[in-house]
Formats: C-alpha cells, sequence, structure tokens
C-alpha cells in the first residue's frame, strides 16, 4: 500500500478505485486518486450559520470547485456530436459535444486547431481527449480538447475524403484537363528526395531505357512539416524555367502519414497549375493519393513512372528496323507495279506510232481547207451574179433611160423641185430641163391646164 502524504486524506474505500470505458472496442481506463488534498474538502457544518465570517465568496467557491474539478479529470474521454462550431478569429475553435441528452461546452486553443488533418463539421461523431477546465468569470465548465479524431474513421483517412470531395467538385480530377506526355521527351525533372531510393531507381531505369535524356533533379523533402510547401513551390519553379518536358513528382512506398504531403491540397493546386505534364509517382500500387488524382498520369511505383515517361530504346531499335523492312517492301511493289504500269503504256499505239495522230490532223486539215477555199469561191461566185442581176434591173428601172427615148425632166432652176404641173410654175420663172444629153435653160412666158 501507498503511505498517506501528509495534509492529504485517503479516499473512502466504498469509490471505486479504476473505472473502465469502451471506446470502439478498446478498453481504456483511468485510475481515481488514492489521496487527496484536506483543503480540498469543503467545510460542512450541521447547523447553518447566517453570519459572513464563515460563509464563501463567489471567487472563493468557483476557485475550490476549478481545483476540484481540474485535479478529479485532469484527462477524459469522451463521445458526442459537434454541434454550434465558431471559429474564431485567433484560430481558437469552440463548440459542443452532445449526445442524445446531454451536452457539454468545448475549445480548441490554435496550437492544437492547427494541427488537425480534416475540418470540424457539425453533425460529425468525435472521440476526443482533454482536460475538464473551469471558466470562473462565468462559472460554466469545459472540456479543453488536446486531442481529436472522428469516430470510426482514422483522421487522415476523413482529410483524405474531405480534400477529394471537394476537389472533384472543383474538376481538378477531370480527364479533359490532363495533357498527354510527349512520346520522346528530351528533358525530365524529378522532383524528390535526394537521398531515397526512389530516386536512385528512376534515374537507373531511366538510363537503362533511354540514353538521349537529360534527367534534372529538383531535391525536396517528401515527408515532414513543410515538405508539401516545398513539393509545391518546386513544380512552380520548374514551371517557371519552361524547357522541361516531363516532370514526375513522387517519392518510395510508406505509411499513410509518410505519404501525406502528396495529399496536401497546396501540392494539388501547384500540379493542377502547371503548364508541363507531371506524372504522379508516390509509394506502392495499392496507394493512392491526391496527387494521383490530380496529375496528368498516375505511376504505381517511381520505377514504373521512369518505364511509361521514356521508351525502350531497344524496342525502339528494333521498330525502327522493322519500320524500314516494311518500307523497302512497299516500294520494291510500288517499283513493280509503276514498271508494269509503264510497259503497257508504251505499247499502245499513240506512244509506238506517236507521229500518226499529227499526220492526221495535218490531212483533216487540209481537207477542211480545201473546203473552205470552194465555199468561199462559190459564195463569190453566187454574190457577182446577183449583183448583176440587180444592176440590170436597176438600169432598166432608170430616168436616164427613159429621157434616152426622148423624154424630159423639168426643175426649177434650183434642180431640186421636179415641176408636173403648170400651176407650179410662174410666168417668167426660169425652169431647168435635163435632155439624155445635156439640159437647156428656158423662162416661162405662157402657162395653161389642160
Amino acid at each position: 500500500m501507498l503511505a498517506k502524504p501528509a495534509g492529504w486524506n485517503r479516499v473512502p474505500q466504498s469509490q471505486p478505485l479504476r473505472r473502465h470505458i469502451a471506446l470502439d472496442g478498446e478498453r481504456l481506463e483511468y485510475a481515481r486518486p488514492i489521496y487527496r488534498r484536506e483543503s480540498m474538502a469543503l467545510p460542512l457544518q450541521k447547523t447553518p450559520n447566517l453570519t459572513t465570517d464563515h460563509a464563501w465568496t463567489v471567487s472563493q467557491l468557483t476557485a475550490r470547485i476549478k481545483g476540484l474539478l481540474e485535479s478529479e479529470f485532469p484527462a477524459v474521454w469522451v463521445v458526442g456530436e459537434i454541434s454550434n462550431l465558431k471559429r474564431h478569429e485567433s484560430g481558437h475553435l469552440f463548440l459542443t459535444l452532445k449526445d442524445s441528452s446531454a451536452q457539454i461546452s468545448a475549445k480548441i486553443w490554435k496550437n492544437v486547431a492547427s494541427r488537425l488533418k480534416f475540418d470540424l463539421q457539425n453533425g460529425l461523431e468525435v472521440i476526443v481527449q482533454g482536460r475538464l477546465s473551469v471558466w470562473e468569470v462565468r462559472g460554466d465548465y469545459s472540456i479543453i480538447i488536446e486531442y481529436l479524431q472522428p469516430k470510426g474513421l482514422g483522421p487522415l483517412e476523413l482529410a483524405f475524403r474531405q480534400l477529394y470531395e471537394r476537389l472533384e467538385k472543383e474538376g481538378l480530377f477531370a480527364q479533359a484537363r490532363k495533357k498527354r506526355l510527349p512520346r520522346f521527351p528530351r528533358r525530365i525533372v524529378l522532383v524528390t528526395s535526394p537521398t531515397g531510393a526512389a530516386v536512385r531507381d528512376m534515374m537507373q531505369v531511366l538510363g537503362r531505357r533511354w540514353r538521349d535524356v537529360e534527367i534534372w533533379l529538383r531535391p525536396v523533402r517528401v515527408q515532414g512539416e513543410g515538405a508539401a510547401q516545398e513539393i509545391a513551390d518546386a513544380i512552380e519553379q520548374v514551371n517557371a524555367i519552361g524547357t522541361p518536358d516531363v516532370i514526375i513528382v513522387g517519392r518510395g512506398g510508406g505509411s499513410i502519414e509518410d505519404l501525406w504531403s502528396f495529399n496536401e491540397e497546396i501540392v494539388a493546386r501547384a500540379i493542377f497549375a502547371s503548364k508541363i505534364p507531371i506524372i504522379s509517382a508516390v509509394g506502392h500500387e495499392v496507394d493512392w493519393t491526391i496527387a494521383d488524382y490530380v496529375a496528368d498520369q498516375r505511376a504505381p511505383t517511381p520505377s514504373a513512372a521512369a518505364e511509361l515517361v521514356v521508351p525502350n530504346e531497344a524496342e525502339v531499335g528494333e521498330m525502327l528496323t522493322q519500320t524500314g523492312v516494311r518500307m523497302a517492301r512497299a516500294l520494291e511493289g510500288r517499283l513493280r507495279r509503276c514498271r508494269l504500269h509503264f510497259d503497257q503504256l508504251a505499247g499502245r499505239r499513240p506512244f509506238r506510232f506517236p507521229f500518226d495522230a499529227v499526220f492526221q490532223r495535218q490531212q483533216r486539215c487540209d481537207e477542211l481547207a480545201g473546203r473552205l477555199a470552194r465555199a468561199v469561191w462559190n459564195r463569190w461566185r453566187d454574190g457577182h451574179h446577183r449583183l448583176g442581176r440587180h444592176a440590170a434591173l436597176i438600169e432598166g428601172l432608170s430616168p436616164l433611160n427613159v429621157l434616152a427615148r426622148g423624154y424630159s425632166l423639168t426643175t426649177r432652176e434650183d434642180g431640186m423641185s421636179v415641176v408636173r404641173a403648170a400651176d407650179q410654175v410662174a410666168v417668167g420663172e426660169r425652169i431647168v430641163t435635163r435632155l439624155a444629153n445635156g439640159r437647156v435653160s428656158s423662162r416661162v412666158e405662157e402657162k395653161a391646164s389642160e
């Protein structure tokens, strides 16, 4: 048995020394104190004393209650549902833990809240570990939470699910935005730890499969505090250079805590913003991280990423050899077909007697020229005959022939107006008479109408 400390009283034996609670199948226990300080016992009086000499002030009573409560429950585990969650500007979190019949206030100070991997939400059932505390100003008691995890899920698993759902809604995992990897990259950047086995495996595989490639190493931490920020900064710096063709981001296997840097939102957004195609190669084949979903290509291991990003030099050489053979065969076949076609064309009559067509055209031209000459001569002859007939007809109708038969033509002195009646001229007017040979001018002496 333990010796009784000075100033301490033994706890009555009727009180159990240990209590047990079960959380998700785990048996947790804590021991009640065997002794407690005498000063913590409240003075009890059998008869009330209404004088103020022995009365407690509110501050004294609250201080005693605070001391008893905080010393009695230095560490407690509580299961409850989060409600009334409030985030203070200082970074502290205030919430209420409740079950079906009771509730208790809880607080999470900034230093603890900043280490939470998942987001707290109203309605989330959690298991918390903390200590009871009394706020003397209001006389309220609450739990100061020092550790918190979701009930039924690990904190990292819940954080993974929450971030996955949020980024998926934003479209960071969409296949339409993923970039294609170049077939023959000239420069590859490895964003990984310079001391891990992953970088050695990738360098070995790349050197063995494809020698005509530059390999750059951007060393970063791949686990621990600040590793996610280093990875995101490295991706941004490589994009600022602009010349690399592919980026491989990854590391070897490990626990979920070791791989957690690749589940951070800052890494996911850096991969999404990259203009250079990124291959995510984190852990083993069964390990999936947020970086795997955002990256343009996911490789199950770093070695697989190296095999994926470059072709096999031997396979490419064999492919080129087979392609050369197929091209030679195709050219030979094409040449045979062209030669056969040429022979067929050369055996045709136009190629055997190329001037026959020319002579035929010349003969045809001669025939057409003869026909044209005959047609012109006939046309001229017919026109000449028609012209003679028309001239004879005109000659027969000419007034000069009439004059030759003894007739005359009388006009006024101007020679334009023909005199057909006596009343057309006046006595004394000069007239001109045209005869068959010559003309006579006369003056009218007398006129009469018949």
